[in-house]
C-alpha cells in the first residue's frame, strides 16, 4: 500500500504539472492537498514518506486525533511534519480547536465564524490563514457565500482581524454540472478573486484558488486553481 500511495502521488503530480504547462503556468504555482478524511493515520504517514506534506481534514474531532499522533504521539518524527487545512464545514463552537493546529481554514463563510477564529487565534498567539468559501450557483443546503457583495463584505471584515491572513477563495461546484458548466464556475471564481484583489489592494496576498478534486483537478488547474484537493486518487475509495 505504501508503494501504491507513493506511485499515486507521483502520477498526480505529473498530471498537475502537465495541466499547468498546458495553461501557460508554472507547475510550482499549484499545490497538492491530500484529502485524508476517514483515512487512518498510517496512510497519512505513507504519503508523508512519499514527500506529501499538506493534508486536508473535514471533521474536527477526527483531525485532532491525527494531529496529536503526528505532533507528540506515536507518529511524531524528525522529518517534515504534516501541515493541515480544515476543508469541511466548521461550526463556530469548534473554532477554539483550530489555531495552533491547522495552518488554514478554507471554509470561512460568515463573519461570526471569522471572528471566533480570530479571537481564539489571538488568545493563543497564533496566526491562521483563511479562504472564503463561495457557493457560486447558490445550491440549496450547501455552505458558502452566494454573491459578489457578500464575498467583498466578508473580505473587508476579515482584513480588520489581525490574527487572520486572508488568502483567497474556495469553491465546490455542483457535482451534476458537466465539464462546460464546471469550467464556467471555476472561471467565475477566478474572475471574482482577480476583481476583488484589485479593488481592495490585495494583488500580492489574496492569491489562492482552492478547487478541483480527484475527478477534475487537471481541468481546475487549467482554470486557475492554486490548490487541488485530492483524496480518492491518492488513498483509494473510502
Amino acid at each position: 500500500m505504501a508503494d501504491q500511495i507513493a506511485e499515486n502521488i507521483r502520477v498526480i503530480r505529473e498530471r498537475m504539472a502537465g495541466a499547468a504547462r498546458r495553461s501557460g503556468r508554472d507547475p510550482d504555482s499549484v499545490r497538492l492537498l491530500a484529502v485524508s478524511k476517514k483515512k487512518p493515520a498510517g496512510m497519512i504517514a505513507q504519503a508523508l514518506a512519499a514527500g506529501q506534506t499538506l493534508f486536508g481534514e473535514n471533521y474536527v474531532q477526527e483531525a485532532l486525533e491525527k494531529i496529536e499522533m503526528f505532533s507528540t504521539g506515536s507518529l511524531a518524527a524528525n522529518g517534515p511534519a504534516p501541515r493541515w487545512h480544515m476543508i469541511g464545514h466548521l461550526q463556530t463552537n469548534k473554532a477554539r480547536f483550530i489555531p495552533g493546529r491547522f495552518q488554514a481554514v478554507e471554509t470561512v463563510d460568515s463573519e461570526r465564524l471569522a471572528r471566533a477564529l480570530s479571537r481564539h487565534a489571538e488568545s493563543t498567539g497564533a496566526t491562521l490563514e483563511v479562504l472564503l468559501q463561495v457557493n457560486w450557483t447558490a445550491e440549496a443546503g450547501k455552505a458558502g457565500l452566494t454573491g459578489r457583495d457578500d464575498v467583498k463584505r466578508l473580505m473587508e471584515g476579515v482584513l480588520e482581524m489581525p490574527a487572520l491572513e486572508l488568502k483567497g477563495l474556495m469553491t465546490i461546484p455542483d457535482p451534476e454540472l458537466d465539464e462546460v458548466g464546471t469550467r464556467k464556475v471555476y472561471a467565475a471564481i477566478r474572475a471574482l478573486r482577480e476583481e476583488l484583489a484589485g479593488s481592495l489592494g490585495l494583488k500580492d496576498s489574496f492569491t489562492e484558488l482552492s478547487y478541483g478534486m480527484s475527478h477534475d483537478f487537471e481541468l481546475a488547474i487549467e482554470e486557475g486553481s492554486t490548490l487541488v484537493r485530492v483524496g480518492t486518487a491518492i488513498f483509494g475509495e473510502r
